[in-house]
């Protein structure tokens, strides 16, 4: 098994319990953390834009990490969601085998 983090960015925090719901719910994600305040700045169509955001950081195995992209692609309400897969080298055996098996079952997306 090789686990992985997902860093994803919402526009408030009620999209982002949404969003985090919906991937645990369906064993995209074996656990998900909201963190909401974060500052962004960033160009988007040619103009510098400055939002608050939400992060969400969502712990699950590589081999889902493109059912769970398109799955928050379906029902984020960005045009272009931010969802970046990190790789996990290592950490305590014990949490990275519940990932392992709170995912188990994953519905596809």
């Amino acid at each position: 098994m090789s686990a992985t983090l997902v860093y994803m960015t919402a526009g408030s925090v009620e999209e982002a319990r949404s969003i985090g719901a919906s991937l645990v719910e369906r064993r995209l994600a074996a656990c998900v953390n909201i963190l909401p305040g974060m500052l962004s700045q960033y160009r988007w169509e040619g103009s510098i834009q400055t939002d608050e955001e939400v992060v969400l950081i969502a712990k699950t195995r590589s081999d889902l990490v493109d059912s769970l992209t398109g799955h928050v692609q379906e029902i984020h309400s960005y045009d272009c969601p931010c969802v970046v897969a990190l790789p996990i080298d290592g950490g305590n055996p014990a949490f990275l085998q519940w990932i392992e098996e709170e995912t188990a079952e994953a519905a596809d997306g």
